[in-house]
């Protein structure tokens, strides 16, 4: 069998869930943005680590770490067909953007950017582009 490969097609949907993991150092302060400020729920908490659902399969977990590595350059996307509704409710809760909603020409995007206690910085974003596709 030296020199051959099964090449056994992977379906499209071919995993269950998808998690992503970033650290922070003061995970309570996480845990009341994203639980109290952005309302999602905890699928999971695992003490140091906290596992939050932000789609159907989708979770986004945090893991305190006393040398957390720095954010930069990392975007956190969230997708919604209501990015000024979600603009209004934040802005309500006297969270601070580093961008208000307006569109994005080359992406066929339309988003606003904030950032999480951590320094993460965080994007709501509605696809435009008529290819885009969840399901």
């Amino acid at each position: 069998m030296s020199g051959t490969t099964s090449r056994t097609p992977i379906p499209a949907a071919g995993f269950d869930a998808q998690v992503t993991f970033c650290y922070c150092q003061d995970l309570k302060a996480c845990a009341h943005f994203y639980e109290q400020v952005l309302g999602l729920p905890l699928a999971l908490d695992q003490g140091g680590c906290r596992i939050y659902r932000t789609a159907a399969a989708a979770y986004l977990a945090f893991c305190r770490r006393a040398t957390a590595p720095s954010p930069d350059g990392i975007i956190v996307t969230l997708v919604s067909e209501d990015v000024d509704g979600w603009y209004a409710r934040l802005m309500a809760r006297g969270v601070e953007f580093e961008k208000p909603p307006g569109h994005h020409p080359q992406y066929h995007i339309y988003h606003c950017f904030l950032r999480d206690p951590n320094g993460y910085l965080i994007e709501i974003q509605r696809f435009e582009d008529p290819a885009w596709k969840v399901s």
